[in-house]
């Protein structure tokens, strides 16, 4: 019997928060529920249509789920008894003749959390997978035309280039600021060690040019607390770390008289800890244990943070900056990775009395060695640090940045190179800032008239331009400025025309 229309939208809201039937884990009753459809469900259903493409995925597999094979399925979702029977020819068509060549061989699964990332090829991460599987939405050309009809300007070349890719609400945000209204932004780093990498300034590069594009107010916060509780590091070595970390983000140019900077660990309390409070009370451990993976041998430190990262989303939790004012809108600048914890948050707002946080999602910045990861701060090699010097930027990029290019000159010059796995190309695309010469470089090493040594020395160049300047700015940031950065006190700023 077909689900109704109520227990569809019964599963949607489940999958809000969760990332299968049960939980964490791929389970049979995955497999009960899927077969049960005979179509795709509605897209307008967003948590219920990612589940079932993301299940999709693992074709004739999905019958090899944990757990014992099952004809039903009853659950319980918000108080609503829904039963399901699967359909006796569902199995056969996903795994005979009429299965689609996807159906039929299984995709080899991304791994893509808050704490791990793993491509499942050394091309990247599947990012039209995965807004499949989160349930976000493309940024496409209708939206990057609205950037530039309100800025008076292109897009940041990460929008135009697919390095931020998905949203939620991005269009809301925008209709706010055509009727002349403010929203703020807020975005954050969670220190785990001294020196931050080049993966780490993408989000705040993206969240400068809002912030001067849109004249809007900022709220960094630096998640020290966060990286005790998961990292094998003494809390003050975290407070310190955050500390370090924070002149980095200043020399960012971020506008000082729009911006402020705070530490977990330090400024916990007041308005922000009683939102802290409101979220904790109508989050479940099941559903942080759906959403995030944790399990009984998790430390109760780790259950409750989500609550934390989610609070400097609702203005109430700054009433120094946003006075009485709860209902300014939040855009949060992020890598994807950082998504579960939103998709919780915009779950739990409105039952709180706040409005729903957008997003805009990043890419993942390569590890030097392949897309298949992203650049870490625990592996030196991996990594351009902030703090390398021109030559050890030369010495990595030469010695350790994957290369597209053939085995041999030869071959090379007849084959050309692949820009879709070479990591200095990949490179470019994010600091290379003229977009015709990045056209020309691409055509030039995929016809193989560019060599690979040519390709990394482009890059070289560029890197030792921007870290460079950056070391030149951070130079300036002393402990005063970084004070006057994280002081609780009023932004100048207009809220709202």
């Amino acid at each position: 019997m077909p689900l109704s229309r109520e227990e569809e939208e019964a599963l949607n809201d489940h999958f809000l928060v969760n990332s299968y039937v049960e939980g964490f884990t791929t389970s049979q009753a995955d497999a009960v529920l899927f077969y049960h459809f005979k179509s795709t469900p509605s897209q307008d259903l967003h948590n219920l249509h990612r589940w079932y493409k993301h299940i999709a995925s693992f074709g004739s597999d999905i019958s090899k789920f944990a757990g014992h094979k099952r004809n039903n399925l009853t659950l319980s979702l918000n108080g609503k008894k829904i039963t399901i029977a699967m359909e006796n020819n569902s199995e056969k068509q996903i795994n005979g003749e009429e299965g689609t060549e996807q159906q039929e061989q299984k995709t080899a699964e991304d791994i893509v959390d808050p704490w791990n990332v793993q491509a499942s090829s050394n091309k990247g991460i599947d990012y039209d997978k995965l807004i499949d599987r989160f349930g976000s939405s493309r940024i496409d050309d209708t939206l990057l035309e609205r950037f530039e009809k309100l800025t008076g300007q292109k897009p940041h070349h990460f929008l135009r280039r697919g390095i931020f890719f998905s949203h939620r609400d991005m269009h809301r945000i925008l209709n706010l600021i055509e009727a002349g209204k403010k929203f703020f932004l807020y975005t954050g780093r969670g220190p785990s060690s001294e020196a931050m990498h080049l993966g780490h300034l993408i989000p705040f590069l993206l969240t400068k040019w809002l912030q001067d594009a849109f004249d809007v107010p900022l709220i960094i916060q630096l998640t020290d607390d966060e990286k005790y509780l998961w990292k094998d590091l003494k809390l003050e070595q975290c407070n310190k770390l955050a500390y370090e970390n924070v002149k980095d983000i200043i020399a960012v140019g971020f506008d000082m008289n729009k911006t402020f900077i705070f530490s977990d660990i330090d400024f916990l309390g007041g308005e922000f800890y009683k939102n802290i409070l409101r979220v904790q009370k109508h989050v479940t451990f099941n559903q942080v244990k759906g959403i995030f993976g944790f399990d009984e041998s998790s430390n109760i430190g780790k259950i409750m943070f989500p609550a934390i990262q989610a609070v400097p989303s609702f203005s109430s939790s700054f009433p120094f900056i946003f006075g009485e004012k709860k209902d300014i809108p939040c855009l949060i600048p992020c890598a994807i990775d950082q998504d579960p914890y939103f998709r919780m948050t915009r779950d739990v707002a409105p039952r709180i009395g706040f409005q729903k946080p957008a997003l805009i999602h990043s890419t993942f910045f390569p590890a030097l060695q392949g897309a298949s990861s992203k650049m870490s701060s625990s592996d030196e090699n991996s990594s351009i640090f902030l703090t390398d010097t021109a030559n050890q930027i030369k010495k990595k990029i030469n010695k350790y940045a994957f290369s597209g290019g053939k085995d041999t000159l030869e071959e090379h010059r007849e084959l050309g190179g692949d820009c879709e796995i070479d990591v200095s190309y990949m490179y470019l695309k994010f600091f290379m800032e003229d977009d015709s010469r990045l056209e020309e470089i691409r055509q030039q090493y995929s016809s193989g008239k560019m060599l690979t040594g040519e390709l990394k020395a482009e890059l070289i160049k560029i890197l030792q331009k921007l870290i460079a300047e950056h070391q030149e700015r951070r130079k300036v940031v002393t402990d005063d400025t970084v004070k006057q950065y994280m002081t609780p006190r009023a932004l100048n700023f207009t809220i709202q025309k």
